[in-house]
């Protein structure tokens, strides 16, 4: 299978498929002789995993390290990938507070602009404290 129709299968883009290639998340992609790329059912499937894993906030070298669980099976690989998840949500949970914060120091300054043709803005004021 073409990266065109990769592409449609998983909802990457060609240029995600080819920088996850470049980060060595997929293993040796095929190759034709003209040099195009082809790809399997695994390579789909390591695709999908890749994307749900984005889609979830991990980052690529996080990715990484789960592939790695995910490709070497062990006795304890549920107990280390609910650990690495678990430090993961921690993380999500710092960030989610972090822009509330943002959000609600720009609600209150919005809330107290007049937004008239007054030179005085709240909002550039407290931006420049």
């Amino acid at each position: 299978m073409h990266i065109k129709q990769v592409a449609d299968l998983t909802g990457l883009s060609a240029k995600q498929i080819r920088d996850y290639e470049k980060h060595q998340l997929l293993p040796n992609v095929h190759r034709t002789l003209s040099g195009y790329r082809t790809y399997n059912e695994q390579d789909i499937e390591r695709l999908k995993f890749i994307h749900h894993s984005r889609e979830v906030g991990f980052s690529i070298a996080q990715i990484k390290e789960l592939v790695h669980l995910l490709d070497t099976p062990s006795p304890h690989q549920c107990k280390d990938v609910k650990q690495f998840t678990r430090l993961h949500l921690q993380f999500l949970t710092q960030e989610i507070d972090r822009l509330e914060k943002m959000r609600q120091t720009l609600q209150q300054c919005y809330d107290a602009c007049a937004g008239d043709e007054n030179a005085y803005c709240v909002i550039l004021e407290h931006l420049k404290n």
